[in-house]
């Protein structure tokens, strides 16, 4: 288990990240503080069984380097390197299958999907986002 000095529940982990699930962008002066979020983001981690990342960026360096400081946090060290594109992106890793792939992107989002895949009941099956690009910088 990680840190959790806030002292989160899981159902308080869950509550604070449901929050970013939204059409629109969260205005800054209602987010919670970004320690909150990574401490809530790791609490629903270590609830689940894997993560798949789904980012949404301006550029692909933005997209890869997010990506990149995500799974640092997550306690990777082998970290994708899919080549860049031009424009604004889509990025999806799965860390079960190793599939990582980076395509154009016309919506209006940016952030980080985590999506918590889970075997059993009880542990979190939940998709939370978009979170921000730079949680874990």
């Amino acid at each position: 288990m990680t840190s959790n000095p806030a002292m989160l529940t899981l159902e308080s982990a869950q509550k604070l990240l449901r929050q970013f699930i939204c059409i629109e962008r969260i205005p800054s002066e209602r987010l919670p503080n970004q320690a909150t979020i990574r401490q809530a983001v790791m609490l629903v981690r270590d609830h689940s069984d894997y993560q798949i990342l789904g980012i949404c960026a301006d550029t692909a360096e933005q997209a890869i380097a997010t990506l990149h400081a995500y799974l640092t946090a997550f306690g990777f060290s082998d970290l994708p390197q899919p080549s860049p594109i031009e424009g604004v992106v889509y990025l999806k890793f799965n860390p079960k299958t190793g599939l990582c792939y980076l395509e154009p992107y016309d919506g209006n989002h940016r952030g980080v999907l985590v999506s918590c895949q889970s075997a059993y009941d009880g542990d979190v099956n939940e998709t939370f986002g978009h979170l921000p690009l730079d949680l874990f910088n």
